[in-house]
């Protein structure tokens, strides 16, 4: 009887040491799970921090891609733009050099009336003008055209115009200038104390030789008496307080006046030449001898001049380059 619990004793302890290692067994189980899940993790993390670092490449060169895009459109679109505007050329290149023959002779006939017309303009005469028009009007009679009826109606007009105008004469009048400026150290001022009238100045007359020597001085004595007081009438006060040695820049401001008139007419300011002439017609009135034949000679000059300064224009050819710019346009 007092053998039995030993099998039950033994049997439990048989039971916990099953037990335990089965404990064992599990911990150790566990134990490598564990191990398994960290290595994975930390395989997970590396193989994260090479996406990391793959992704970071990536789209740096996805920005140097949309830089290198941007850059490409920019000079597509500058290509484009110069296709577009060599086609534009290109557009009208075609567009003049599709025009027809009478097209292009009437855009040369226009083009020759303007240079005649500024070529009259600049000699102030009208004969390259009425040339080129009628240049113009036999072109268009040899081309034969029926289109061209109004243009040439046009011309007629313009040729009879332009030719019934009246130009001043400029060459003529820069002779006249010219011939007045060399008069004017000639001309007797009007407080002189020669002799007036134009007349030869006052001078000593050499008495007849056969005269006795008391007479001689006789005459002598009374010439100088007559030149000592001379009575004449002056019109212009500022002539009697003209000083002598004023003289020569009176005579040196006529010139100038004189000369200026001659650049106005070369420069076709018409009404500057005119004024001119009339303060050199007005020094010449009141600074000079009246009764002078050359004071008479500058004063009639001097009107002439005046006279035929007319402010006429050169006539224009409008209406035919009107007629000429329409019929080219094919309206």
């Amino acid at each position: 009887m007092s053998s039995e619990p030993l099998p039950v004793s033994r049997r439990l302890i048989y039971f916990c040491l099953a037990l335990a290692a089965l404990a064992l067994a599990a911990n150790a189980m566990l134990w490598q799970k564990l191990s398994n899940i960290q290595e994975q993790l930390a395989r997970q993390s590396h193989e994260a921090g090479n996406n990391a670092v793959e992704a970071r490449a990536l789209a740096k060169q996805a920005q140097d891609l949309v830089r290198e895009t941007a850059a490409r459109l920019a000079l597509t679109e500058n290509k484009v733009n110069e296709v577009a505007l060599q086609r534009s050329q290109i557009e009208q290149l075609v567009q003049s050099m599709s025009r027809s023959r009478d097209e292009n002779m009437l855009v040369e006939i226009e083009s020759a009336l303007r240079l005649a017309q500024q070529q009259a303009q600049l000699t102030g005469s009208t004969e390259p003008l009425v040339a080129a028009l009628r240049s113009a009007d036999q072109r268009l009679e040899r081309s034969g055209q029926p289109g061209v009826s109004r243009v040439r109606s046009a011309l007629a007009r313009d040729i009879e115009r332009v030719k019934a105008s009246s130009v001043t004469d400029v060459p003529g009048l820069l002779v006249k200038l010219d011939d007045l400026v060399r008069q004017v150290d000639d001309l007797p001022l009007a407080n002189a104390v020669s002799g007036s009238g134009g007349s030869v100045p006052a001078r000593k007359l050499e008495p007849p030789p056969k005269l006795a020597w008391w007479e001689r001085a006789l005459a002598e004595i009374r010439d100088e008496a007559r030149n000592l007081v001379r009575v004449s009438r002056v019109d212009q006060p500022e002539a009697v307080l003209l000083a002598p040695d004023h003289a020569f820049f009176l005579r040196e401001n006529m010139k100038l006046k004189l000369l200026n008139a001659r650049l106005g007419l070369l420069s076709r300011q018409t009404d500057a030449a005119r004024a001119d002439v009339l303060a050199a017609q007005a020094a010449l009135r009141k600074y000079f001898d009246p009764a002078a034949r050359k004071t008479q000679a500058a004063a009639a000059l001097l009107q002439q001049v005046q006279s035929q300064l007319r402010a006429v224009e050169l006539p224009r050819i409008d209406e035919t380059l009107a007629v000429l710019a329409t019929a080219a346009a094919g309206r």
